[in-house]
């Protein structure tokens, strides 16, 4: 099992920055992917970025914005989001996928919130 603990959510102003922190209960080296998702009210959750071994992707609308980065030492996941827009507001997710043999499990963190307002 992996235990997620997400931390760093806030209000800022549009154009402002913030980092989301996403604390592992257990090496990130036996993890095969790491993410962030984000659910807006009303809408569906949404994939925002996804970190496997030697590959990373971002959705369109956070490309060039967001950047996902990984400590291993402190088996810890980030999400640096610059140029903030009023449409990223949503709560983000840390998102963590295993695979133990031919099974797949998913883990979920506690989500943050993230409000980006004047």
């Amino acid at each position: 099992q992996v235990q997620l603990v997400e931390s760093g959510g806030g209000l800022v102003q549009p154009g402002g920055s913030l980092r989301l922190s996403c604390a592992a209960s257990r090496s990130i080296f036996t993890i095969a992917a790491m993410g962030w998702y984000r659910q807006a009210p009303g809408k569906q959750r949404e994939l925002v970025a996804v970190k496997t071994t030697g590959r990373i992707n971002y959705a369109d609308s956070v490309n060039g914005r967001f950047t996902i980065s990984t400590d291993n030492a402190k088996n810890t996941m980030y999400l640096q989001m610059n140029s903030l827009r009023p449409e990223d507001t949503a709560v983000y997710y840390c998102h963590a996928h295993t695979i133990d043999g031919l099974a797949g499990y998913d883990y979920w963190g506690q989500g943050a919130q993230v409000t980006v307002s004047s």
